[in-house]
């Protein structure tokens, strides 16, 4: 009796010694995990985030820093980003290789730059007499279209997020009036993307410059005519000082999508938090700079009409319907090219339709009311 009331206590004493041992480990190993997760929580990261754009551009150039401090904190301090204008680490042309192989982390720039590298780029800039910025960032973000975009730089090793948008655009700055599409054979004039390809069709000469060479291609007659963005960012670069006539509506870009491009590799090296953090600043700044371009287009076009003079002109009729049918054109045929653009300019168009019946009753009846 006395011998299995010593068993039983021995037994009880080795039991409780493993219950405390189990329970020593499991402290031990969830100590181990709190001071891992701790330490991935105070894990600092330094950003490169190259741009197209000239140091401190006007909603361009801050744009990209406007979204560096945004992530900075947001992420308080955890995330710092160095922005670099086009130049100081590579070329303007040169960021979607640069994120792509790893040289810096993110850049900030215009899709319809990388037509060499996707053909289904452009697209996610502008599209000739497409859809505007209210109706692009719907339909990236609520249509599919982002998805479709991130596909098409997937196998580039590039994730894209839309991260501003200067709304409708201007026509560009002219050294010759445009009375018909004579005027347009032979004319040399800076227009990338689809516009450019329409162009082109429409008997123009057309180059894709970076924003830092326009004015003195412009002023030395290397160009005789570009496009670059609207009266905020016309007037910031002066260039109606060497040219005579500033032509609108903005047919070959409705709106104009920046882009934030993403090393797919080093956003996967992020803590989900972090990249979160990424995400959420990107659209943030999206909305952000269009909300800025909208106030500042309208002050720099009263500068620029009652200060400094400037004859603004309106394309003509014949010439923005050939332009119409030519883009038409164009979007069919590039859509063509493969399964992807097929689907890309598939799901715009069904949008765009969609949208319109909405809008001629709501945005435009508006407008029409608001001029009578």
């Amino acid at each position: 009796m006395e011998r299995r009331k010593l068993l039983t206590a021995a037994g009880l004493g080795l039991g409780a010694a493993a219950l405390a041992g189990c329970k020593d480990e499991a402290a031990s190993a969830a100590g181990t995990a709190g001071t891992a997760g701790a330490a991935q929580a105070e894990q600092r990261f330094r950003w490169k985030m190259v741009t197209s754009w000239p140091e401190n551009f006007p909603g361009l150039g801050t744009t990209a820093q406007r979204f560096a401090d945004t992530v900075e904190r947001m992420s308080n301090g955890r995330l710092t980003i160095q922005v670099f204008a086009a130049g100081a680490l590579v070329p303007a042309l040169e960021v979607f290789d640069a994120v792509s192989n790893g040289t810096a982390e993110l850049g900030h720039s215009a899709a319809y730059y990388w037509k060499g590298k996707s053909a289904t780029a452009p697209f996610f800039t502008a599209v000739p007499f497409g859809l505007n910025a209210q109706e692009m960032n719907a339909w990236l973000y609520e249509g599919g279209g982002l998805e479709l975009w991130q596909r098409a730089y997937e196998p580039l090793g590039v994730l894209p997020l839309p991260c501003g948008n200067t709304g409708v655009q201007m026509a560009g700055w002219f050294n010759k009036e445009i009375n018909s599409l004579d005027d347009l054979q032979g004319l040399k004039i800076r227009m990338p993307g689809f516009g450019g390809e329409v162009l082109s069709r429409a008997g123009a000469t057309t180059v894709n410059l970076p924003g830092s060479e326009i004015f003195t291609s412009l002023q030395t007659g290397v160009i005789d005519a570009t496009d670059w963005v609207s009266p905020y960012n016309d007037l910031a670069f002066g260039l109606y000082q060497a040219a005579k006539y500033y032509y609108y509506p903005g047919w070959q870009e409705p709106c104009a999508v920046l882009e934030l491009t993403i090393n797919q590799q080093k956003l996967a090296e992020l803590p989900s938090d972090l990249q979160d953090i990424v995400k959420q600043a990107a659209r943030s700044t999206n909305q952000a700079m269009l909300d800025e371009y909208t106030k500042r287009n309208a002050d720099a076009l009263d500068t620029l009409v009652n200060e400094h003079g400037v004859q603004l002109r309106r394309l003509p009729d014949s010439v923005l319907d050939r332009l119409r049918d030519i883009s038409m054109d164009v979007l069919e045929e590039t859509a063509a090219a493969n399964p992807l653009n097929r689907e890309v300019w598939d799901s715009m168009q069904a949008f765009r339709e969609k949208v319109n019946a909405w809008h001629a009753i709501s945005e435009k009846a508006m407008y029409d009311l608001r001029s009578q």
